[in-house]
């Protein structure tokens, strides 16, 4: 039961970021607005480009379970500094300071689920751990 619960945590966790990922890239302009609004002017083409790439790096890495304490770590990298630059919710109006941070909050629960992911790795069920198990006979 943990395996099945392991695969469906990553697919779950992967899931966020990838959709993230394919969001970014279809709606690349309004995303670059968005950043616009939150002060991120420098080389935005480069910094959403490699934004995506990480998102797709470190969700299929997560998802397969192929090093997926890297992709892990690497979707930490991104996350979290991003988290407290979007709802750092002492900055908002009054009226809306509860909601960012109820947001916060959920960005924080999902570091902590990538954190568990680089601590305990991937589990049984991941491509590394298949690779690992089959057995190649020898002509």
């Amino acid at each position: 039961m943990k395996a099945i619960l392991d695969l469906l945590g990553r697919v779950f966790l992967s899931a966020i970021f990838l959709y993230e990922a394919v969001d970014s890239f279809l709606y690349f302009e309004k995303t670059q607005e968005k950043m616009t609004l939150y002060g991120i002017t420098w080389q935005q083409d480069f910094l959403l480009t490699t934004s995506i790439f990480v998102l797709v790096l470190g969700g299929v890495l997560i998802l397969t379970g192929y090093r997926a304490g890297f992709g892990a770590f690497l979707l930490l990298c991104y996350f979290f500094p991003l988290t407290l630059i979007l709802h750092a919710f002492w900055q908002y109006p009054p009226g809306e300071q509860r909601g960012q941070a109820i947001q916060l909050m959920h960005d924080l629960a999902i570091c902590g689920g990538l954190m568990l992911v680089l601590v305990n790795g991937a589990g049984k069920y991941s491509i590394k751990r298949i690779f690992s198990t089959i057995k190649v006979r020898r002509a």
